[in-house]
């Protein structure tokens, strides 16, 4: 942080900033377009400048945490980025905090944090569709209503949040569903609320655990237990599950057909790994929709875990997440009932 905060009325809101659309420009001096440009280049002040009536909203100030395309986003960047907003948000003079992040992994980041970082206080996540310099650029809009979210107090208590298009979504449930379009963001179960007029609005309320009600723990969480994920199609072949063994996985997500199908050929192939201690994980390369634990498949006969709701990229946080706990099928299966 460049400065501290002044002591004043307006709630004050950290901004970190990690790169992406949301940070990128043209990729020539003028270039309006939209297709063409490099992310990450735009510096957190430059953002904050770039958007009127910011300060009256909130005491703000910045910080770049990064500087990446969030497709390089690793878990050791996870594990940087929730260590940096839970300190955040264990300061006295920050009431909120909020995150610009490339929308490539911008679901992924937000769920670990939901996960992982122990506050009530306002945590909102947002990003862009179109770079700064794009004719009718989201980013702007995208981190003023990010802003109005974070600096409400009706927002704590809520979890993470991600704010895109004006709609603000549970980081447990939001996914990005469309490569170009502004209203890239959904939910299965519905956006939690709008902005309107620069304030919240809330419809709903997340019934799973989060944030300070989470048993997963920062501290001592040096690194991530490796968990692979191997996505359905015709004509799979067994070599992409020994793959992950070999690079020292500790467990798989299978992302199945439907609701989590396991074409019969594969079937010996999860349960000898299952038997080996490498946990099986199903969920659906769909991204929507229940996994019904022991429904078209015999999860009990395997030792395998059904994912619930959870898509595979979440359903591989969950089972890291999981794995810095137990190593036990029963209790992992617990944890993806829970959360």
């Amino acid at each position: 942080m460049n400065a501290p905060f002044t002591a004043a009325a307006r709630p004050r809101v950290a901004l970190l900033a990690t790169g992406g659309t949301i940070a990128g420009a043209g990729v020539a001096p003028g270039d309006a377009a939209s297709a063409a440009y490099r992310s990450a280049v735009v510096p957190a002040h430059d953002l904050l400048r770039a958007v009127p009536g910011l300060q009256r909203l909130a005491d703000l100030r910045a910080e770049q945490l990064f500087q990446i395309d969030s497709a390089d986003f690793t878990d050791e960047h996870l594990l940087q980025l929730a260590r940096r907003v839970a300190a955040l948000c264990a300061r006295d003079d920050v009431d909120g905090v909020v995150i610009t992040h490339g929308t490539d992994t911008l679901e992924e980041s937000a769920y670990f944090l939901h996960l992982t970082v122990k506050s009530a206080k306002p945590i909102v996540l947002t990003g862009s569709m179109r770079p700064g310099t794009a004719l009718a650029a989201d980013g702007p809009a995208n981190l003023l209503h990010a802003v109005a979210v974070a600096a409400h107090p009706s927002s704590s208590g809520r979890g993470v949040l991600v704010v895109m298009n004006q709609e603000i979504h549970s980081a447990r449930d939001v996914t990005k569903v469309n490569a170009m379009r502004l209203d890239a963001f959904a939910s299965p179960h519905g956006a939690l609320g709008l902005v309107v007029e620069g304030t919240p609005r809330w419809w709903r309320a997340v019934a799973r655990p989060h944030t300070v009600d989470s048993e997963f723990d920062l501290a001592g969480m040096d690194a991530l237990p490796l968990v692979g994920v191997v996505s359905s199609h015709g004509n799979m072949r067994r070599e992409l599950y020994d793959a992950w063994v070999a690079a020292g996985a500790r467990a798989i997500v299978h992302a199945g057909f439907g609701g989590g199908t396991v074409p019969e050929y594969l079937k010996p192939v999860l349960a000898e790994l299952c038997a080996r201690g490498i946990p099986i994980v199903r969920c659906s390369r769909i991204g929507g929709g229940l996994v019904i634990r022991n429904a078209s498949f015999d999860d009990d006969a395997c030792g395998s875990i059904a994912a619930d709701d959870q898509n595979p990229p979440r359903a591989r946080l969950l089972g890291a997440l999981a794995l810095t706990r137990t190593q036990d099928v029963h209790e992992m299966q617990r944890v993806f009932d829970r959360y």
